[in-house]
């Protein structure tokens, strides 16, 4: 059972996981808004202009859903999620909203934030994840495919994300 009050530490470093909170809407907005101007993917058909990307909060109060928080010493740092995309097949969720800023990257933070959700997803219940990525974010990519991900080609659900062309789905 996922615990609202639930935070997970990793090891002395000061990062910590916990769920998403109110307060945190325009911080882990902005963070993710930086990170599509970084690897020029602003455009439309993405997070970047998804109105609910500004109150993910309210999004992950979606039954089925469930949205981490990593902070640096209470200052977020990234984030991840599990998301019941309409349109998905039963038993599928989404990967959704997975950024973290560029100095926390290639210290096992974005790892440890996507095994967490991944984690998540099997105590709610799903038996696959699909997500949505782009060539851009190649690093990323070989980070799903290292935990499991294949590539499909085509998309699934309806995640309204006509910007993505990479396509991924694990089983659980």
């Amino acid at each position: 059972m996922i615990v609202e009050s639930e935070v997970e530490k990793m090891d002395n470093s000061g990062i910590s996981l916990r769920l998403i909170e109110k307060q945190d809407n325009a911080e882990i907005a902005s963070l993710i808004r930086k990170v599509f101007r970084e690897f020029k993917i602003d455009r439309p058909g993405t997070v970047y202009f998804d109105p609910t990307t500004d109150d993910l909060h309210a999004l992950f109060t979606t039954q089925g859903s469930v949205y981490w928080i990593a902070l640096d010493r209470n200052v977020i740092i990234g984030g991840c999620g599990i998301f019941p995309t309409p349109a998905l097949p039963e038993g599928c969720a989404e990967l959704v909203k997975f950024y973290l800023a560029s100095e926390y990257r290639s210290k096992g933070i974005g790892r440890m934030l996507m095994y967490k959700s991944i984690d998540s997803a099997r105590e709610l219940g799903y038996k696959q994840i699909y997500l949505e990525s782009m060539p851009e974010l190649g690093k990323a990519i070989s980070m799903y495919e290292k935990a499991g991900f294949r590539s499909i080609n085509h998309p699934m659900g309806n995640s309204g994300h006509f910007g993505c062309d990479i396509w991924m789905l694990l089983d659980l």
